[in-house]
């Protein structure tokens, strides 16, 4: 890896001619500022500060298809490394060791792994947030935690793989969190570092689109092409595989140590707290994510489960959730893609995310209220598109109700924590909805209305259309 350091000025400007965007940006609370030099022959009387380049300056240079195509392909390795475990490994694994009587069971100990797992992502999202803002490496702000938590995340996943025990899967797959937590709360704020807001539809849409490759691939590569190797540390190479040309290639701009405010744990504590009153459209948005989240999670986890015991398909279970796997992963892919460029074309978010919600919460009455498969796989589109389209737009729109610049990693880290907590408690909560507040039907019907309620949350949003 080499340093990056900023570029210089242009052989065509004249010396003496200032370098990047002006700087009309406040430093952050507590950052000394250099005081300006007097005049040659001058005394007591201080020439203008030059205006110079700052990383907290709104992103306008557009990025290109390379750099897109880099930060994709990233996604497919974290998606796959985090995705395959959730969706095969880890239940198979706690299965495995458990030996369950009942299938609830399985359900409980895997919702309580992943729930502590969650528990672990409320704390690392924000403070590896929170620490890649501060960071002045020559590397970087971001960089060094990409690497570092792409380091911790395969690791545990290797070390996950050995485990004999319920507590031990538990542990590492809680550590394997936080090194996901780390390496995506760096790397989703790229996108408010170097994206500008026209074209953060799209991009976001490359946050979302690999999560569906992800998922099927990682699940055919365990299950059927690379049968010889062991799952987890099969993830853990393809994690670092994936993600390394982003981290070698894309540049990553420098803090300067004069613009890094003094630290103090309670300015860090402090700092996790974003007031609502204050900061209303970050407030909506992330009640709008959290519930959206739930509702897609809770239709979504238990769906093996469903076709077997809800439709009575014992048999055919697994081949009927993989096609249907297939059918919501394409609609979902063209939705977050499409819509997320649609999004950018004509300036608007809102429309976009409330529909979403609305279909998602559609999709989910169907399979209460028609259990049939044909009807399954319908809702399976309907979501698919109503997710995808919600997972592109509003990631686009979350980086455009940020509170402060300064803050880009530790808010969208707060702001990352409704997309996987959600998926770590679903299977519990939904095991507690199915086992005691009416069945299958219950489950979905609590789903549609988690999703239909987030969409209305977004309503109150004042600064994105």
């Amino acid at each position: 890896m080499t340093a990056t350091t900023p570029p210089g000025p242009p052989s065509n400007l004249p010396s003496g001619a200032p370098v990047g965007p002006p700087t009309d940006l406040p430093p952050p609370p507590g950052a000394s500022t250099p005081a300006p030099a007097p005049e040659p022959g001058k005394r007591g009387r201080r020439a203008a500060p030059a205006r110079t380049f700052t990383p907290f300056a709104e992103p306008t240079r557009r990025v290109g298809g390379g750099w897109i195509a880099l930060f994709a392909t990233a996604w497919l390795g974290i998606w796959m490394a985090q995705l395959t475990p959730i969706q095969l490994l880890l239940p198979l694994q706690v299965d495995f060791l458990l030996k369950p009587t009942d299938w609830t069971e399985s359900v409980v100990a895997f919702g309580i792994i992943s729930g502590i797992a969650g528990a672990c992502a409320l704390i690392a999202y924000p403070l590896t947030g929170a620490l890649s803002d501060r960071t002045t490496s020559r590397y970087g702000r971001r960089r060094p935690w990409i690497l570092a938590g792409t380091v911790v995340f395969a690791v545990a996943l290797v070390l996950l793989g050995l485990q004999t025990s319920i507590v031990g899967v538990g542990i590492f797959w809680s550590i394997a969190l936080i090194g996901f937590c780390m390496l995506t709360a760096a790397l989703t704020a790229t996108i408010s570092d170097q994206v500008p807001v026209g074209q953060r539809g799209i991009v976001s849409g490359w946050v979302s689109a690999p999560q569906a490759i992800g998922t099927v691939l990682g699940i055919l590569l365990v299950t059927i092409v690379l049968t010889s190797i062991p799952g987890y540390p099969l993830m853990a190479l393809l994690l670092i595989v994936l993600v390394l040309p982003f981290l070698l290639v894309v540049p990553d701009e420098v803090l300067p140590k004069v613009l890094r405010p003094p630290f103090t744990l309670s300015a860090l504590v402090r700092g996790f707290w974003v007031n609502p009153a204050k900061h209303p459209d970050f407030g909506w948005t992330l009640v709008s994510r959290i519930l959206v989240n739930i509702g897609n999670a809770l239709g979504t986890t238990l769906l093996l489960y469903f076709i077997m015991f809800g439709l009575g398909r014992e048999e055919t279970a697994q081949d009927d959730l993989l096609s249907l796997t297939v059918v919501y992963l394409l609609f979902f892919i063209l939705s977050a893609v499409g819509f997320g460029k649609l999004s950018d074309v004509i300036g608007k978010r809102k429309p976009f995310v409330y529909i979403a919600a609305y279909l998602q919460g559609l999709a989910a009455l169907l399979i209460a209220f028609v259990p049939d498969l044909t009807i399954t796989f319908i809702a399976g589109a309907l979501l698919g598109i109503g997710y995808g389209c919600f997972m592109a737009v509003d990631q686009a729109l979350a980086t455009q109700v940020l509170p402060n610049s300064h803050t880009r990693g530790k808010d969208l880290g707060i702001m990352n924590i409704a997309t996987t907590v959600p998926q770590a408690v679903s299977p519990l909560l939904g095991a507690f909805i199915v086992a005691y507040l009416g069945g299958f039907t219950g489950l979905f019907v609590v789903s549609a209305v988690a999703a239909a309620v987030g969409g209305l949350a977004i309503l109150p949003v004042k600064g994105v259309k």
